[in-house]
């Protein structure tokens, strides 16, 4: 049985902004992969996280954060995090644009 913890409705929010500031420094959705910060952690892909969950997530304040957007992921309440994402300017794309015009001999 998972044990739920109260969380003050500030804390939440200082929290969730954290988060919003937050990169992912390193690995497939890294500063390399994605310049120049890297992916925010509210916008990488849940199948991600839970690979981290399985293997354990990196020490320090980054696999908390990591841990927390899991949580918050894993019960379906992604949503949480548009009104930083319409603040920040939408989603993160992770996959480049694909061109509009086609060329057909």
């Amino acid at each position: 049985m998972r044990q739920i913890t109260e969380i003050d409705r500030d804390d939440f929010r200082n929290l969730l902004v954290e988060i919003s500031q937050a990169h992912m420094p390193f690995g497939k959705f890294g500063i390399k992969a994605h310049p120049p910060s890297g992916v925010p952690l509210m916008d990488l892909p849940v199948e991600y996280l839970a690979w981290f969950k399985e293997r354990g997530f990196p020490k320090g304040r980054l696999g908390e954060l990591m841990a927390h957007v899991y949580e918050i992921k894993e019960v379906g309440m992604d949503s949480v995090f548009d009104p930083l994402r319409e603040a920040r300017g939408g989603r993160f794309r992770l996959q480049p644009n694909r061109p509009r015009s086609f060329y057909f001999e």
